[in-house]
C-alpha cells in the first residue's frame, strides 16, 4: 500500500474542500461549511489535512490535468516543479534546453523580469497553499476532533513551509494568517524580517507538542527540526544576522534524537521503493496510478531522458520529455572529462548518462551538449519494475545526509554545540556510503562543504540557496555554464539573490513594491 493511503483519502473529500485563487484572497468552494463537515464526521478531519499536503504533491484534486492555481499547463503549477525550475535550473548544476515562456531566463540566470510565468506560478502556489491552511484553522478552532493538537501543529507547519519559500525566493509578501482570512481590503506587505519572525514563532510554537513520529508523508517533530535549521542557517541571508548556534541545535535533534540513519544504497533514496529508506526524513509522495502529476517527480524522471540517446525502459519510464541536463558544474566535480567520471569509485558519479553526449555545454538547447542525470528513476533499486507513464518514485525533500553536511558547515562556521571531530565523521559517513574515498581534517573546509552538497545533493531543489549563503551566486568570483547568458559564464547582479515579485501580484494588491533593480 505504501503511501498511497495519504492521497487517496484526501481525494475522495475533496468536494468538501476545493478553492479558486484570486491571487492573495483565496476563499473556498464548499458544498458543506469546513465546521458542518467536521460536526457530521469529525474523521475527515484526517483527509482534510492530507488534501493540504497534496498541495506540494498534486496539482489539482482531477488527475494530472487539474491545477488549484491558474496556469495554461497545469503540471507547471506544481510546487516541487517550481523548486526545480527556481533552486536548480538557475544554479550550476542543472539546465533545460525547452526554452518556453521564461524558462531561458531561468537556464541562463539573465533578463528576469515580473512577467515571468514561473515566478507567478511560485508565489501563486505558497499563496493558494496559505488560505487553505488558514481557512482549515479557523475551522478547527470550533470543531471537536481527534489527535487536535497535532492536527494543528501540522497545519500550522504546512503554512510555515509555504511561507518559508516566499523568504527564500522573493524576500517578502503579505502575512496571510487565520485572524485576517476572509478580509476585503489588500493585506500590508510584510518585509523579509517580519515574515522571518512569524515563521520563527510558528515553528517554535508547534515544535515541542508536534508528534516525534508519524504516517509515512506526514509531519512530525524532526521534520519541524529541519524547518528550523533551515531558516537558522540561512538567517544571514534572510536578515542580516546569522544564526548559526540556532541552526545547530536543531540539527542536533535530528540526528541525535531521531529515527534515521544513512541508507546503505545511495540510489534507493530516488526509486520507486525509497519509502522503505530509512533516511528520508520528509518525502512529497508520489503515486504513479490513483494520483498522478506532470509535476512531481515525473517532471525530473521524464525530463532528464530521451529516446535519442537513451533506453527509456531501464528507467521505467514510457515517455522521455528531452529536457534536463546537467553541466560540468556537477559533473565537473567527479572528474574533468568522460574518463575520469567513468573511472571514479563514486556512486553518485555514474549517475551521469555519457553515451552519445559531450562533456562541454556549449548550447544548452542542444540535447547532447551536457548530461542527463539519471539519480531520479520510476524503477525499483533493484532495477525492477515495467516502464509507467508517471513517476511513483517520492521526492526526498528533507534527508538525513543533508542534516549531517549542515552540521559540518556549522562547525567550520563555529557554531556552539559542534565539533570538528563530528563534522568529519559526518562529511566521511555521506562520503564512504557512496563509495567515495574519506577525507581529513585537513581537506575539511567551507569550499569542500560547498562541492560536496552539490555531489550529494544536487537536482533535490537546494542549490541555488547553498550558493546564495556560501556568497557565490551573484557576481563573477564564481561562475558555471550559462550563468548570465554566457557559455563560458558572466557575472550577474546581486539583485538576483531575490526574484522578481510577479506583475500579477502587483496589480492584485498596491501595497505590494517590486524587489529592486526589477
Amino acid at each position: 500500500m505504501k503511501k498511497r493511503i495519504l492521497i487517496l483519502f484526501s481525494l475522495t473529500i475533496i468536494g468538501f474542500y476545493m478553492s479558486c485563487t484570486d491571487d492573495l484572497d483565496t476563499k473556498p468552494i464548499t458544498e458543506l461549511t469546513l465546521e458542518e463537515l467536521l460536526a457530521s464526521d469529525p474523521n475527515a478531519v484526517e483527509g482534510l489535512v492530507s488534501r493540504l499536503y497534496a498541495s506540494y504533491a498534486l496539482t489539482g484534486p482531477s488527475g494530472p490535468g487539474s491545477s488549484d492555481i491558474e496556469s495554461p499547463d497545469a503540471g507547471e503549477g506544481a510546487f516541487l516543479r517550481a523548486i526545480i525550475n527556481l533552486q536548480d535550473f538557475t544554479a550550476d548544476a542543472m539546465k533545460n534546453r525547452w526554452g518556453d515562456d521564461g524558462l531561458d531566463q531561468l537556464t541562463t540566470t539573465s533578463a528576469w523580469d515580473r512577467n515571468n510565468k514561473f515566478f507567478r506560478l511560485f508565489y501563486d502556489r505558497a499563496y493558494y497553499t496559505i488560505p487553505q491552511c488558514n481557512n482549515f484553522l479557523q475551522a478547527l478552532e470550533i470543531a471537536d476532533f481527534p489527535n487536535e493538537e497535532n492536527i494543528v501543529a501540522e497545519t500550522r507547519f504546512l503554512r510555515a513551509l509555504a511561507y518559508y519559500n516566499i523568504i527564500d525566493v522573493f524576500g517578502k509578501g503579505v502575512l496571510a494568517t487565520e485572524e485576517n482570512f476572509g478580509q476585503s481590503e489588500p493585506l500590508p506587505e510584510a518585509s523579509r524580517q517580519e515574515l522571518f519572525n512569524y515563521v520563527e514563532t510558528e515553528l517554535l510554537a508547534i515544535e515541542p507538542v508536534i508528534s516525534e513520529t508519524s504516517n509515512y508523508g506526514r509531519a512530525n517533530k524532526y521534520v519541524v527540526d529541519m524547518l528550523l535549521a533551515k531558516l537558522y542557517i540561512n538567517a544571514e541571508v534572510y536578515t542580516g544576522t546569522a544564526r548559526w548556534d540556532d541552526a545547530a541545535t536543531y540539527i542536533n535533534k535530528i540526528i541525535n534524537e531521531g529515527p534515521y540513519s544513512l541508507d546503505n544504497n545511495f540510489i534507493r533514496m530516488f526509486s520507486s521503493d525509497n519509502d522503505m529508506s530509512p533516511e528520508i526524513i520528509f518525502p512529497l509522495i508520489a503515486e504513479s496510478v490513483t494520483s498522478q502529476s506532470y509535476g512531481n517527480t515525473t517532471y525530473i524522471v521524464n525530463g532528464s531522458l530521451s529516446a535519442d540517446t537513451m533506453p527509456l525502459a531501464q528507467f521505467g519510464a514510457t515517455q522521455g520529455w528531452t529536457g534536463h541536463r546537467s553541466s560540468k558544474g556537477w559533473y565537473g566535480l567527479f572528474g574533468d572529462n568522460i574518463a575520469e567520471l567513468q573511472a571514479s569509485n563514486d556512486v553518485r558519479a555514474s549517475l551521469f548518462w555519457t553515451d552519445g553526449h559531450n562533456y562541454e555545454m556549449n548550447d544548452y538547447r542542444e540535447w547532447t551538449d551536457g548530461f542527463p542525470v539519471t539519480k531520479f528513476r520510476n524503477t525499483a533499486s533493484d532495477g525492477s519494475g515495467g516502464a509507467v507513464d508517471f513517476s511513483a518514485t517520492d521526492f526526498p525533500f528533507y534527508r538525513l545526509a543533508d542534516a549531517y553536511l549542515m552540521y559540518a558547515e556549522l562547525a567550520l562556521r563555529g557554531a556552539a554545540g559542534t565539533s570538528m571531530g563530528d563534522a568529519l565523521d559526518y562529511v566521511n559517513a555521506v562520503r564512504s556510503r557512496s563509495g567515495a574515498s574519506t577525507i581529513t581534517s585537513g581537506d575539511l573546509t567551507l569550499d569542500f562543504i560547498i562541492d560536496e552538497r552539490a555531489r550529494e545533493l544536487n537536482l533535490e531543489g537546494h542549490r541555488r540557496s547553498d550558493l546564495i549563503r556560501f556568497g557565490m551566486f551573484t557576481g563573477g568570483s564564481y561562475v558555471w555554464p550559462w550563468k548570465g547568458g554566457s557559455a563560458s559564464g558572466s557575472s550577474i547582479p546581486d539583485s538576483y539573490r531575490l526574484f522578481p515579485i510577479p506583475a500579477t501580484a502587483l496589480q492584485a494588491n498596491p501595497n505590494l513594491t517590486q524587489n529592486p533593480n526589477y
